[in-house]
């Protein structure tokens, strides 16, 4: 017969079961333990990437209407330029021989007033001078030519009225047989290049002649 004190000691085998069965229970995990190294991760992640300004795209455009502008400002001085060039070449094509026709003027104004003394009829005269004479007439109507063809004209206004522009009044002539401010003589021909004027035409411009009554009554 047992005791009660054999009755409540518990046997060997039933306290290994139960060691065992302890040992064999799955360790409890947390999700704080779990997802602390995937939250870490995704913070460094957030920290190395760059952070976007919105006002950087407002000023990239800025900048790219800027370079624009300078773009079409720059090109439109480039066209102004070239055609700032086209014309003081075509103004040099045209005008460049005012300079050294103003300083033959008065070589051809010899040569003109040599023309003009040569007598029409050449038949009594010697045929060596004879001969010169001609090739004096034929060198002035060549330089003539010449000038013509380089857009030179001259200025004769005689018979015209007087323009200041053209002409340089050297005296008056009184005279009641053509309206005052009329050229009536002219003492040196001008000359033009083109519209531009080299040498304005001497000359003389008629006026008005009192009569002896008007002069009588201003006395």
């Amino acid at each position: 017969m047992t005791s009660d004190t054999d009755k409540a000691e518990p046997t060997k085998p039933e306290i290994a079961q139960e060691e065992f069965s302890q040992a064999d229970q799955p360790k409890e995990t947390y999700a704080s333990d779990s997802n602390t190294p995937e939250t870490n991760s995704i913070e460094n992640e957030s920290l190395l990437e760059p952070s976007v300004d919105p006002d950087d795209g407002a000023d990239l455009e800025l900048e790219e209407e800027d370079l624009r502008n300078q773009i079409l400002r720059a090109m439109a001085d480039n066209e102004n330029l070239r055609k700032r060039t086209e014309r003081e070449v075509a103004a040099a094509k045209k005008y460049g021989p005012f300079s050294f026709v103003r300083d033959l003027l008065s070589s051809i104004d010899n040569l003109e007033k040599a023309i003009s003394l040569i007598p029409e009829n050449k038949d009594e005269m010697d045929e060596t001078l004879k001969n010169i004479l001609i090739g004096v007439d034929m060198t002035g109507r060549e330089v003539a030519s010449v000038l013509e063809r380089h857009g030179i004209s001259k200025i004769n206004p005689d018979g015209e009225k007087f323009d200041y522009n053209l002409h340089q009044a050297m005296f008056e002539v009184p005279t009641n047989e053509v309206e005052p401010g009329t050229v009536v003589q002219v003492v040196q021909l001008g000359y033009v290049l083109h519209d531009r004027l080299i040498r304005p035409a001497m000359v003389g411009v008629s006026k008005a002649v009192e009569s002896e009554t008007s002069a009588s009554a201003k006395d």
